[in-house]
């Protein structure tokens, strides 16, 4: 029975004047989670022994919370509800069933869902047996989500009757392999395909040998992530990584208790979801509450619906509440805790007033990197602090490259100061890396402070706040986030160069006050007399997903490089879509396509009156 929402107490006062780390702020930090020592303890305790050869996996835990409390409410969904015995019998089906099918320990399982319980069975069945699932992005389409499939090379692909659209653009492709199984979740099953309720509920529940024997180091996931190079990459999310998050994050940083719920609205092809969420979930055996998607209007009725204590969140998200008429039922909540990444220091301090949220979790981290930070001391504007070797380096934003000396070797910025995080790599920090294993080598940086050293190249701009504390300033490179998502420019160029009229395609995010992120821009080589702004959009809505389109287009004769050939793009960032700085053509996505940005609608678009 749902207990009755209560009102949070008030954010906790403290010094928020600036950006920096105090000693003070961090002793306060510690003495507020002495009542909890010893889940602190046991989460270091957990993170001490969790090594990459050690037998334990996602599956394993689930288990063992399956025996340890069966009868906990382990998944909330709309109205149903399943407890750890149920849950955990269900993806023992989905194991027996792909093993029917032919799947087998170190194969791939593509999964293409929509955020509902059965994308999660299947997440968890998939671990179980020991195989790796890969979270396509439903969003995707035609050439990129095949891409992000062929990475990933699965044996089977299960897919839900809501990604039809997704599925038939794979097909369009000739993406999926001849030799893969097909399984289809829901309605209708087209010919060819496994109808997979069927075939999961004709097999028996009792849990998988496979899963006790399953190492640390072994794959869990693939995510996939947008990079430098264009088109999406797969990254590898061991068990070990997956591990290491639920006691840290979880046990060490969230300490949830076996009554709370975690509300998540992000979708599960994400990390945030997949890894902060469920881990710390099944870190003390909490509920996770699963919303089908976000809704800024929705989102405090489901909290209440749900009898939430906890919600994840990322930067865009809290913007969109904040956003939201205050009501006075703002505070008419049960949740004391948010965990999450991207909550921005200026609107940091309204946020966790306006509702009263006891404790933001603030987190950094990405899917292939070897490191995270965490705001375990419940500190203000801050990413949190990290115990592994890491460096912020100084940074040329001309040459979107770290700075080196004569000898070639980087140099660390002072505390307070600006630059580029790096992270050592080690045997207790490796990088499990992405599926192509050319991509990789990008992403590494080499003889940084020393011969023969090896770091791992987060491609993130921070700031250094003392004590061990960084706060996120932006991205750098090829790729920007928008609406949540890695936005690669050379995947929107591409796009864009197939555009009869286009000579050449420049893409850059540039900042919109009021938003997070940064929106996508192009510079457009233009050779026609007109711009069909209706046309130009409807192509690019045809082959790019929704967060990828650009919003301004800006209109030149020709493009500046750099003495290496290489598009001039800081100018082109500073200068944005400020009209005062710009004689060139510029037009704004609004409605149907792009239109002219007139200083009516340039005004709209600073207040934020016309919706990016």
């Amino acid at each position: 029975m749902s207990r009755p929402p209560k009102t949070p107490p008030a954010a906790p006062e403290r010094d928020r004047s600036g950006d920096r780390v105090r000693l003070g702020d961090i002793v306060k930090g510690i003495g507020e989670a002495l009542p909890e020592a010893l889940k602190v303890q046991r989460g270091l305790w957990n993170l001490a022994m969790t090594k990459p050869t050690s037998i334990g996996s996602i599956g394993l835990r689930l288990q063992q919370l399956a025996e340890a409390t069966p009868h906990a409410t382990a998944l909330k969904f709309d109205q149903r509800r399943w407890t750890y015995a149920e849950f955990n019998a269900w993806a023992n089906r989905v194991a027996a069933a792909c093993r029917v099918a032919g799947v087998r320990r170190g194969q791939v399982v593509a999964i293409l869902q929509s955020n509902r319980p059965e994308t999660l069975a299947a997440i968890a069945g998939v671990v179980k047996l020991g195989a790796t699932a890969a979270m396509l992005n439903h969003n995707q389409r035609g050439a990129v989500l095949a891409h992000s499939l062929r990475l990933s090379a699965p044996v089977m692909l299960i897919a839900g009757e809501e990604c039809a659209e997704a599925v038939a653009s794979l097909a369009d492709q000739h993406a999926i392999d001849s030799a893969c199984i097909q399984a289809w979740d829901g309605g209708d099953v087209p010919e060819g395909w496994l109808d997979w309720p069927a075939a999961c509920d004709r097999q028996p529940s009792g849990n998988p040998p496979e899963t006790a024997a399953i190492q640390q180091h072994e794959a869990a996931f693939h995510i996939f992530t947008s990079g430098t190079t264009g088109l999406p990459k797969a990254s590898v999310m061991s068990h070990y990584r997956w591990m290491k998050g639920m006691a840290g994050l979880g046990q060490m940083t969230l300490r949830l208790n076996g009554d709370d719920t975690l509300y998540c609205a992000l979708p599960l092809y994400h990390n945030n979801a997949l890894t902060v969420c469920w881990s710390a979930v099944l870190a003390d055996g909490a509920a996770l509450a699963l919303s089908r998607k976000f809704s800024a209007s929705r989102f405090w009725d489901e909290i209440r619906a749900f009898d939430a204590t906890a919600f994840c969140y990322i930067g865009e998200l809290c913007r969109y509440l904040l956003n939201q008429p205050p009501t006075p039922r703002d505070r008419s909540h049960a949740v004391r805790l948010m965990v999450g990444n991207g909550l921005r220091p200026e609107i940091w301090d309204e946020f966790q007033s306006r509702f009263g949220i006891q404790r933001i979790a603030e987190f950094y981290g990405a899917s292939e990197s070897n490191l995270a930070f965490v705001n375990g001391f419940n500190l203000s504007k801050t990413a949190g602090f990290c115990p592994l070797p890491y460096a912020i380096v100084a940074f040329d934003a001309d040459a979107e490259a770290p700075l080196r000396d004569k000898r070639g070797r980087m140099k660390r910025v002072s505390s307070g100061g600006i630059g580029l995080l790096i992270s050592e790599i080690s045997e207790r920090a490796p990088f499990d890396g992405y599926t192509d294993k050319r991509a990789n080598e990008a992403k590494l940086l080499r003889d940084v402070f020393k011969k023969g050293d090896c770091w791992f190249n987060t491609g993130d701009l921070v700031r250094d706040q003392g004590w061990r504390h960084i706060q996120f300033v932006d991205r750098v490179g090829d790729t920007f986030r928008w609406k949540g998502e890695n936005v690669a420019t050379t995947e929107v160029e591409a796009a864009l160069n197939q555009i009869a009229g286009v000579e050449q395609a420049v893409v850059y995010g540039v900042e919109v006050p009021g938003c997070d992120g940064r929106a996508g821009m192009a510079a457009l080589s233009w050779t026609p007399a007109r711009f069909d702004g209706a046309g130009v959009a409807a192509q690019l809505r045809a082959t790019l997903p929704a967060y990828a389109v650009p919003l301004f287009i800006r209109l030149r004769r020709e493009q500046e490089v750099t003495a290496t050939f290489k598009f001039r793009k800081v100018d082109l960032k500073r200068e944005g879509f400020d009209l005062s700085k710009i004689d060139e053509p510029l037009y704004v996505l609004d409605g149907s396509g792009y239109k002219k940005l007139t200083a009516a609608l340039h005004a709209r678009v600073i207040s934020g009156g016309l919706r990016l």
